[in-house]
């Protein structure tokens, strides 16, 4: 059992966000559903709560109506292997309204943040080279979209 589970609080459409979420990693299902009933404060019959899990990882969906909204202030962070991975899950998270932000962020048509990352921008950004961090922090503060041949040619290039 996972002790720590991130709740995202939403307005509605959950079978939405259900379907779109578990179908982008691999390892990740739903794992339980609850529902309003007659007395309940959403209406009967509608998701109350969804517990799923992605890549392996549970999180749980609240339906609890208009009362909080997402912020940037908290993102799902995904490491990424490489550019075609980066680019699939980047393209399937800002489309039907989703929006691009800057430095591999953006925000779902849910209102989630998240993070797109490659996993070779942490490594880079760690390196005892600080001109090399220094060029590369300075190409993807530029960035929406993490371009990792970019992100690559920054760190090689004096």
């Amino acid at each position: 059992m996972q002790k720590i589970v991130t709740n995202l609080w939403f307005d509605g459409r959950v079978e939405e966000a259900l379907e779109l979420y578990t179908s982008l990693f691999p390892d990740s299902r739903v794992t339980g559903i609850s529902r309003y009933a007659e007395s309940g404060m959403g209406e009967a019959g509608e998701i109350m709560t969804a517990d799923f899990e992605l890549a392996g990882q549970a999180f749980t969906i609240i339906n609890g109506g208009p009362h909080f909204q997402h912020s940037p202030a908290m993102s799902l962070l995904v490491q990424c292997e490489d550019q075609a991975e980066v680019d699939r899950l980047w393209d399937a998270l800002i489309a039907d309204g989703g929006e691009p932000s800057r430095c591999g962020w953006l925000t779902d048509r849910f209102g989630v943040s998240w993070q797109i990352t490659p996993t070779r921008l942490g490594e880079m950004l760690a390196s005892d080279d600080s001109a090399a961090v220094e060029r590369v922090t300075q190409v993807f503060l530029k960035m929406d979209k993490l371009d990792v041949a970019g992100l690559e040619r920054a760190f090689r290039d004096a």
